[in-house]
């Protein structure tokens, strides 16, 4: 059977990492759509809310000129960018709690602005909406997902590849989330990959480099995971390993109607509102 893309298993560093944690939860993001409206469902939250806020302005100067990206206040763009998760878009149960989290991204900006590092230097732009090749035409699986900065090395003609974080906490190593992320960069641009880096925008003015997974190494991981998501979505079977953790239980709540639909955002998902008590909030998110 010849390889087909709308037929393909697609997975991403976010959906396998939903998988790894909780099956029920991945069918609840990945899979599951609302009856009455045909979308997928998220739910938003504050951690969330910052995270693509602080993202959305730094990933977007990328496309400008180095000359150019700077010339306009990042925090004016920010307070642009933020008035899309105000409220109970972001998740946010009281403006006090908006307000902390808004303080946190603008600190973050500023910590950008005094010390662009690499965001200063040109970067290389992977020509597709959605970064994406086929791990493997023979189990039909497309791996995707979008690099939030790829610096170019005029050298060494090579790569570095950035990841922001916005979280308080540091991202786990046996994460995913560089190996899949190399692969990506190897097979949809033409330019060898040097090195791989967090810059933890909270806390640090720098990059912290970590060792860049080799492709071997990360295709074989990836791919074992990939085909543990293919037969799950061809068994129908997304059981949650503790029957009701972390994970899967917000989405289980807005199935049982406890959710409050605040809007669509920008892939055609259902975006739910769930109240929380100020200073409950989540720090760990994926991006």
């Amino acid at each position: 059977m010849s390889a087909d893309r709308y037929s393909a298993v697609w997975v991403s560093h976010s959906s396998t990492s939903d998988f790894i944690k909780c099956p029920r939860a991945y069918y609840l993001k990945n899979v599951y759509k609302n009856p009455a409206t045909g979308h997928k469902m998220a739910v938003t939250g504050p951690a969330l809310a910052l995270g693509q806020s602080v993202h959305d302005v730094i990933e977007a100067l990328s496309v400008l000129p180095t000359p150019d990206r700077f010339k306009e206040s990042l925090l004016v763009k920010f307070d642009r960018v933020w008035q899309k998760v105000s409220g109970k878009r972001g998740g946010f149960s009281h403006p006090d709690q908006e307000a902390k989290y808004k303080l946190r991204g603008e600190a973050m900006l500023r910590r950008v602005i005094q010390n662009p590092g690499p965001l200063k230097n040109q970067a290389v732009k992977i020509k597709m909406e959605l970064p994406h090749y086929w791990l493997s035409e023979a189990e039909n699986i497309i791996l995707c997902g979008k690099i939030d900065w790829l610096e170019w090395l005029p050298e060494i003609k090579s790569v570095s590849i950035i990841d922001f974080k916005t979280g308080k906490g540091e991202e786990d190593t046996t994460s995913l989330q560089l190996p899949i992320y190399h692969l990506l960069v190897a097979n949809c641009q033409k330019w060898p990959v040097l090195k791989a880096s967090y810059w933890y925008l909270e806390r640090d003015d720098d990059l912290t480099e970590r060792p860049l997974p080799a492709l071997d190494e990360a295709y074989e991981k990836v791919l074992a995971i990939a085909k543990q998501i293919k037969l799950a979505r061809k068994l129908e079977i997304f059981k949650c390993p503790t029957n009701g953790c972390r994970a899967c239980t917000p989405f289980e709540n807005i199935l049982q109607g406890q959710g409050e639909l605040v809007g669509v955002d920008e892939i055609n998902r259902d975006i739910y509102f769930l109240p929380t008590e100020i200073g409950q909030d989540a720090e760990s998110i994926i991006l």
